[in-house]
């Protein structure tokens, strides 16, 4: 079971990596809703190139903490806890995600007629959650 959860883990965070790449390499799809907008349909936040880059690494990092937990990937001179710490923290950061901000992201959020605010109901946050989920079960049970 926990090499299931872990190879969908890592198939999550390499596609949303993937995605964030395509993005610094001028991809347009999917960019209008990637960032939370205000009531007037402005971005809240501009990210650049280089942030998108971080998140993008951020994420295969993710996917390698997911391996190691996952018993899939062992390196020799990390300490064991790391992967264990590392999932927690994942679990944590995309749980509170889902949660959001009571107001521009996540379930309780109130604004609720943007195109962000749209996709985060449909996708975003049910995807957080998923993550969570998985990284919790990882945890608890390897």
């Amino acid at each position: 079971m926990a090499i299931l959860i872990s190879l969908l883990l890592v198939a999550i965070f390499m596609a949303l990596s993937l995605i964030h790449v395509y993005w610094v390499l001028g991809g347009k799809w999917g960019l209008a809703t990637a960032v939370p907008t205000n009531t007037d349909g402005q971005p809240l936040f501009r990210p650049g190139p280089v942030a998108t880059l971080v998140v993008a690494f951020g994420l295969l990092l993710m996917g390698l903490a997911v391996l190691i937990r996952g018993g899939l990937v062992q390196i020799d001179w990390l300490p064991d806890r790391v992967g264990e710490w590392s999932v927690w923290a994942i679990a944590a950061v995309f749980l509170f995600r889902a949660v959001g901000d009571f107001r521009y992201v996540g379930f309780f959020k109130r604004e609720k007629e943007s195109l962000f605010a749209r996709m985060d109901t449909k996708c975003f946050s049910p995807l957080c959650l998923t993550i969570g989920c998985l990284a919790l079960l990882l945890v608890f049970f390897v």
